[in-house]
Protein backbone atom coordinates (compact mmCIF):
# COMPACT_ATOMS: atom_id res chain seq x y z
CA UNK A 1 0.00 0.00 0.00
CA UNK A 2 1.22 3.37 -0.90
CA UNK A 3 1.15 5.44 2.76
CA UNK A 4 2.36 8.65 1.17
CA UNK A 5 -0.21 8.57 -1.96
CA UNK A 6 -3.02 8.43 0.70
CA UNK A 7 -1.71 10.83 2.72
CA UNK A 8 -0.98 13.39 -0.14
CA UNK A 9 -4.92 12.65 -1.48
CA UNK A 10 -6.09 13.79 2.27
CA UNK A 11 -3.84 16.77 1.51
CA UNK A 12 -5.26 17.72 -1.91
CA UNK A 13 -8.70 17.27 -0.49
CA UNK A 14 -8.27 19.81 2.07
CA UNK A 15 -8.18 22.05 -1.21
CA UNK A 16 -10.87 20.32 -2.96
CA UNK A 17 -13.76 20.26 0.80
CA UNK A 18 -12.94 24.20 1.25
CA UNK A 19 -13.92 25.03 -2.92
CA UNK A 20 -16.76 22.49 -2.56
CA UNK A 21 -18.16 24.12 0.94
CA UNK A 22 -17.09 27.71 0.83
CA UNK A 23 -19.48 30.50 -0.53
CA UNK A 24 -22.84 28.30 0.28
CA UNK A 25 -26.07 29.92 1.19
CA UNK A 26 -28.17 29.89 3.80
CA UNK A 27 -30.54 27.76 2.37
CA UNK A 28 -28.15 25.28 0.71
CA UNK A 29 -26.05 24.63 3.98
CA UNK A 30 -29.49 23.81 5.73
CA UNK A 31 -31.63 21.64 2.41
CA UNK A 32 -32.32 18.32 3.27
CA UNK A 33 -33.17 16.13 0.41
CA UNK A 34 -35.65 14.16 3.08
CA UNK A 35 -36.18 14.81 7.05
CA UNK A 36 -33.91 11.71 7.47
CA UNK A 37 -31.13 12.98 5.34
CA UNK A 38 -28.63 14.86 5.99
CA UNK A 39 -28.15 19.02 5.12
CA UNK A 40 -24.81 20.07 4.37
CA UNK A 41 -24.03 21.80 8.30
CA UNK A 42 -24.67 18.03 9.27
CA UNK A 43 -21.92 16.73 6.83
CA UNK A 44 -19.61 19.06 7.67
CA UNK A 45 -19.91 18.86 11.86
CA UNK A 46 -19.94 14.32 11.25
CA UNK A 47 -16.54 15.25 8.97
CA UNK A 48 -14.95 18.05 11.86
CA UNK A 49 -16.06 15.02 14.71
CA UNK A 50 -14.36 11.92 12.04
CA UNK A 51 -10.72 13.99 11.46
CA UNK A 52 -10.71 14.16 16.05
CA UNK A 53 -12.21 11.56 16.91
CA UNK A 54 -12.71 8.39 14.77
CA UNK A 55 -10.01 8.40 11.60
CA UNK A 56 -6.85 10.42 12.80
CA UNK A 57 -7.06 8.88 16.63
CA UNK A 58 -7.81 5.72 15.21
CA UNK A 59 -4.77 5.79 13.30
CA UNK A 60 -2.45 7.25 16.56
CA UNK A 61 -3.70 4.46 18.74
CA UNK A 62 -3.29 1.46 16.31
CA UNK A 63 -0.05 2.98 15.72
CA UNK A 64 0.81 3.89 19.56
CA UNK A 65 -1.03 1.81 21.62
CA UNK A 66 -2.61 -0.94 19.91
CA UNK A 67 -2.72 -3.27 22.30
CA UNK A 68 -5.19 -0.83 24.27
CA UNK A 69 -8.92 -0.75 24.40
CA UNK A 70 -10.03 1.58 21.93
CA UNK A 71 -12.36 4.64 22.80
CA UNK A 72 -15.95 4.00 21.68
CA UNK A 73 -17.81 6.13 18.60
CA UNK A 74 -20.71 6.85 17.61
CA UNK A 75 -21.30 9.09 14.57
CA UNK A 76 -24.65 8.41 13.64
CA UNK A 77 -26.47 9.78 17.10
CA UNK A 78 -23.61 12.79 17.16
CA UNK A 79 -25.82 14.38 14.77
CA UNK A 80 -28.52 14.38 16.96
CA UNK A 81 -26.44 14.52 20.46
CA UNK A 82 -24.04 17.23 19.87
CA UNK A 83 -27.01 19.36 17.58
CA UNK A 84 -24.84 19.81 14.43
CA UNK A 85 -27.90 21.05 13.17
CA UNK A 86 -27.56 24.64 15.37
CA UNK A 87 -23.88 24.62 14.97
CA UNK A 88 -23.14 27.57 12.68
CA UNK A 89 -21.41 26.62 9.50
CA UNK A 90 -19.05 29.05 8.29
CA UNK A 91 -17.21 27.79 11.92
CA UNK A 92 -17.43 25.00 10.99
CA UNK A 93 -15.91 24.80 7.73
CA UNK A 94 -13.41 26.78 9.49
CA UNK A 95 -12.63 24.31 12.41
CA UNK A 96 -12.64 21.34 9.47
CA UNK A 97 -9.84 22.72 7.56
CA UNK A 98 -7.54 23.63 10.43
CA UNK A 99 -8.53 20.04 11.93
CA UNK A 100 -7.82 18.25 8.19
CA UNK A 101 -4.91 20.30 8.25
CA UNK A 102 -3.17 19.08 11.56
CA UNK A 103 -3.86 15.60 10.33
CA UNK A 104 -2.07 16.26 7.43
CA UNK A 105 1.07 17.74 9.17
CA UNK A 106 0.85 15.51 11.77
CA UNK A 107 0.71 12.32 9.42
CA UNK A 108 3.66 13.98 7.41
CA UNK A 109 5.56 13.73 10.46
CA UNK A 110 5.71 10.11 11.35
CA UNK A 111 9.20 8.64 10.17
CA UNK A 112 8.71 4.74 9.55
CA UNK A 113 5.61 4.08 11.18
CA UNK A 114 4.32 0.86 12.14
CA UNK A 115 1.45 0.55 9.36
CA UNK A 116 0.91 -2.56 10.04
CA UNK A 117 0.74 -2.95 13.78
CA UNK A 118 -3.42 -3.98 14.44
CA UNK A 119 -5.92 -3.46 16.89
CA UNK A 120 -7.70 -6.73 18.07
CA UNK A 121 -11.50 -5.43 17.70
CA UNK A 122 -13.99 -7.39 19.11
CA UNK A 123 -16.20 -7.86 16.57
CA UNK A 124 -14.55 -6.81 13.46
CA UNK A 125 -11.44 -8.47 14.18
CA UNK A 126 -8.14 -7.68 13.16
CA UNK A 127 -7.76 -3.70 12.35
CA UNK A 128 -4.25 -2.02 10.91
CA UNK A 129 -3.46 1.22 11.04
CA UNK A 130 -2.93 1.03 7.22
CA UNK A 131 -6.33 -0.07 7.09
CA UNK A 132 -7.79 3.04 9.02
CA UNK A 133 -5.66 4.98 6.93
CA UNK A 134 -7.38 3.86 3.62
CA UNK A 135 -10.74 4.21 5.18
CA UNK A 136 -10.16 7.75 5.67
CA UNK A 137 -9.60 8.22 2.39
CA UNK A 138 -12.61 6.63 1.80
CA UNK A 139 -14.73 8.37 4.15
CA UNK A 140 -13.50 11.61 1.76
CA UNK A 141 -14.57 10.08 -1.20
CA UNK A 142 -18.10 9.07 0.16
CA UNK A 143 -18.88 12.42 1.68
CA UNK A 144 -17.52 14.22 -1.49
CA UNK A 145 -20.20 12.25 -3.52
CA UNK A 146 -22.43 12.86 -0.63
CA UNK A 147 -22.26 16.76 -0.87
CA UNK A 148 -21.95 16.65 -5.07
CA UNK A 149 -25.13 14.98 -4.43
CA UNK A 150 -26.72 17.46 -1.98
CA UNK A 151 -25.84 20.32 -4.52
CA UNK A 152 -27.05 18.25 -7.59
CA UNK A 153 -30.61 17.90 -6.18
CA UNK A 154 -30.81 21.42 -4.65
CA UNK A 155 -29.82 22.59 -8.10
CA UNK A 156 -32.74 21.11 -9.60
CA UNK A 157 -35.31 22.30 -7.05
CA UNK A 158 -34.04 25.99 -7.37
CA UNK A 159 -33.83 25.81 -11.40
CA UNK A 160 -37.45 23.92 -11.71
CA UNK A 161 -35.68 22.48 -14.55
CA UNK A 162 -35.39 19.03 -15.82
CA UNK A 163 -31.56 18.34 -15.34
CA UNK A 164 -31.28 14.60 -17.55
CA UNK A 165 -30.01 16.58 -20.55
CA UNK A 166 -27.16 16.60 -18.35
CA UNK A 167 -26.71 13.00 -18.17
CA UNK A 168 -27.64 10.65 -15.96
CA UNK A 169 -26.98 11.21 -12.06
Amino acid sequence: MDHASIIHNLSDNLAFFSQLLTGTSEEEVRWKPAPDKWCLLEVLCHLVDEEREDFRARVRHVLLKPEEVMPPIDPQSWVHERKYISRDYSDMLDIFLEERKSSVAWLQSLVSPPWTNTYQHPTLGPLSAELFLANWLAHDYLHIRQILGLKYALLGIQSKQDLRYAGGW
